[in-house]
């Protein structure tokens, strides 16, 4: 699976939903519960999206999806 064509970044739809639920301000224990997934899962997912957006935190994971309007 290609994370990245022509420098667009793509998400799959959890990802997508869990980017807009940390941007909510929601912890990771509140996404697992909401989303009936495991707390491991959430946080493979959390370092998926920092890695798809090369980011190092969580706050710039969100700054740059909402520079690359995803947020």
């Amino acid at each position: 699976m290609e994370d990245i064509v022509n420098n667009e970044i793509t998400l799959s739809a959890k990802e997508e939903k869990i980017l807009k639920m940390l941007a909510a301000g929601k912890r990771s224990t509140e996404i697992a519960v909401e989303m009936h997934l495991s707390l491991p899962a959430i946080k493979w997912y959390r370092q998926r999206l920092k890695s798809k957006f090369d980011a190092a935190t969580t706050g710039e994971l969100l700054v740059k999806a909402i520079e690359h309007k995803m947020l």
